[in-house]
């Protein structure tokens, strides 16, 4: 076998990929493999991005950032097997992060330090029991740095180094993987499934030349299995797990891709799945004015760089796919992006683009149907000032789900004024006994008040939880500019209380905003309706129908239009459990509302910035004539 390079012949039986006319066939690959390094970087491929670094401040500055971190890896203890609650994954993230960037650091730099932390980082973790496989993110990301270290440092690591790490990929990593006990995500169709294949195949990769057989059945069982969760970007690109696991799942499956990409020349089909083309698109316009996300589900507000972006925006050709990055890369100081454990992933794909080459994007109205749509608008790309407005449908029991369908946020001259409270900590809420992954109807989740409707700009139907089963889908939506808008159908949501419920938010005129919900309720003498926002803001009751919102200086009023019989008022964020994280600085507000039986009853309520600028409203047409 050549020290630079090794044949190898694979005959494989391939899932299907893409559309029925791409139906089981074997595929068979005479096939060159890269001699190590041969994940994501190639031999010699360092000095392409010596020529970015050397031709761009942007790319510099980050490089050294990375650098600096590895700076303070040099003198930090070692990794010890230390779990919290029923996870190493703190841990193995940390790890992936130091290895990644100290072998990335010699790789550019040649400097001996990096390499010599690198390998005393390799060994320690190696000497662990075992990487927790029954939380099996925990080995994914352990194996996925270790196969990264192993790789790129082949030729400098000593022969009983890598003959200890090879063993450690093998029997920690890669075996757990073929446990029935510990390998369930394969039949997911969430991050676990992208996470654990990511894993499993930089594993497989590190140590083909010992073990081609079994790495060729890791590669073929990750082709194979990865396409469940990449059918859920489908029809759109819309995530069903929002934002913040975007950013953790679809990670992954990129280093998935770009990993067959560079070794095979091709990634079989997975890219063509439908919709994934799409998701930089909903990535892209889920980030604000303020730069804060839309957080819906168990999602954080916080929008750090996204290096799987830069892949998306090479493989598409389209540099305005990375405005939000580019806003990052220079507004940011680079050190801010050093906690991100795949950032030096966006050296090898960025393809040395120029900031003055990123453009503001041309639509301001996203919308992605599938398990959990959304409709993402905005007035502006560049004015912090702009409105936008995030709402959703779907449903509580998508994975990470909030029971959150018809739910929005709305930001207006930079200030958040509809906010979502996101994620809860998981682990504290294990610590109580929670049973926090049960999403059935009668399940504690749903008693973790920032899970529940009543947490949400949504609606609340006679103190009812929404239907854990049911789905909302988004039924119409309109780009055009004085009255860009969305709608979607919350009737299964809140049936059988509701025999009909549609819900419609616009932005007017560029101006102001307008939620309408038209609702039929059921067979019953009085039907109670709750409307409520969740704000940062300090509210005052102005009127019998007027509320105004002030933040920073800022003023918003809150107009309730129809119906005349409410009842304006606030609601506490306190929660009586001692589960739950405390909510400081925040408050819920809006109304309720009596129909009876028989009558239908429609909610009008607008959202007008308090401006210089004279703001006129006017009459919003039934929802059914709302322009598509």
């Amino acid at each position: 076998m050549s020290s630079r390079s090794f044949f190898v012949f694979i005959a494989f039986s391939w899932l299907a990929l893409g559309t029925a006319a791409n139906a089981q066939q074997p595929l068979s690959l005479a096939q060159q493999i890269p001699a190590h390094p041969r994940i994501m970087l190639l031999e010699g491929e360092e000095e392409g991005i010596r020529k970015t670094l050397a031709a761009d401040a942007t790319w510099s500055a980050l490089h050294a950032a990375i650098l600096g971190e590895c700076n303070q890896m040099l003198t930090e203890d070692l990794p010890k097997r230390e779990m919290v609650g029923r996870r190493l994954l703190s841990v193995s993230r940390n790890s992936l992060r130091n290895i990644f960037y100290l072998s990335y650091a010699w790789r550019i730099s040649r400097e001996e330090q990096y390499l010599k932390r690198a390998e005393a980082e390799l060994l320690a973790v190696c000497a662990f029991s075992d990487w927790n496989p029954s939380h099996f993110l925990d080995v994914a990301e352990m194996t996925m740095g270790v196969a990264i270290g192993y790789d790129w440092l082949f030729s400098a690591l000593s022969d009983s180094s890598k003959m200890i790490i090879r063993e450690a990929i093998m029997k920690k990593g890669i075996e757990p993987s073929l446990d029935p006990a510990y390998n369930g995500w394969l039949q997911e169709s969430h991050n676990w499934n992208q996470v654990g294949n990511a894993g499993m195949l930089f594993g497989a990769l590190a140590i083909y030349e010992d073990e081609p057989e079994l790495a060729l059945k890791i590669m073929e069982r990750g082709i194979e299995t990865i396409v469940l969760p990449m059918q859920d970007y489908g029809p759109d690109g819309a995530y069903p797990e929002g934002y913040s696991y975007w950013g953790y799942g679809t990670s992954f499956n990129v280093m998935f891709i770009s990993a067959l990409e560079k070794v095979f020349g091709q990634d079989f089909g997975l890219s063509e799945q439908q919709g994934f083309l799409k998701t930089p698109g909903y990535m892209l316009h889920m980030t604000a004015p303020s730069g804060k996300a839309f957080n819906y589900s168990d999602s954080g507000t916080g929008g750090g760089l996204q290096p799987a972006m830069f892949w998306f925006a090479g493989k598409l050709k389209d540099p305005s796919l990375l405005w939000v990055e580019k806003k990052k890369l220079i507004e940011e100081n680079a050190a801010n992006h050093a906690r991100n454990r795949l950032l030096p992933a966006i050296m090898i794909w960025n393809r040395g683009i120029e900031m003055d080459r990123i453009t503001p994007p041309k639509d301001k109205l996203w919308a992605g149907k599938g398990k959990n749509p959304v409709a993402l608008m905005r007035t502006s790309w560049t004015s912090p000032q702009a409105i936008f407005v995030g709402t959703k449908g779907g449903s509580p029991s998508v994975n990470h789900g909030h029971m959150d369908a018809g739910s929005f946020i709305m930001e207006a001259s930079g200030i958040r004024w509809a906010m979502d409270f996101g994620t809860e900590n998981y682990t504290a809420l294990e610590a109580k006994g929670i049973d926090l992954w049960n999403r059935s109807q009668a399940s504690q989740r749903w008693q973790v008040f920032r899970y529940s409707n009543q947490a949400h700009n949504t609606l609340t139907v006679n103190n009812e939880p929404q239907r854990t089963e049911a789905f909302a889908p988004l039924s119409s939506w309109s780009a055009k500019p004085d009255f860009m808008h969305a709608v979607v159908d919350l009737s299964e949501i809140y049936a059988p209380s509701l025999t009909a419920a549609q819900r419609g938010i616009a932005i007017i005129d560029q101006q102001y905003v307008e939620v309408r919900d038209e609702i039929k309720p059921a067979n019953r003498e009085t039907t109670t309706i709750r409307w409520s926002l969740l704000t940062a803001a300090e509210v005052e009751i102005t009127g019998k129908n007027t509320m105004l919102l002030t933040k920073d200086g800022k003023k918003l009023l809150l107009k309730v239009v129809s119906p005349k019989n409410i009842r304006l008022t606030t609601w506490s964020t306190e929660s009586p459990n001692d589960y739950d994280s405390p909510n400081p600085g925040t408050i819920l507000t809006g109304f309720e509302t009596t129909l009876r039986k028989g009558k239908k009853g429609t909610l009008r309520v607008q959202l007008i910035p308090q401006t210089n600028i004279k703001i006129t409203t006017r009459p919003a047409a039934p929802l059914k004539e709302w322009p598509e």
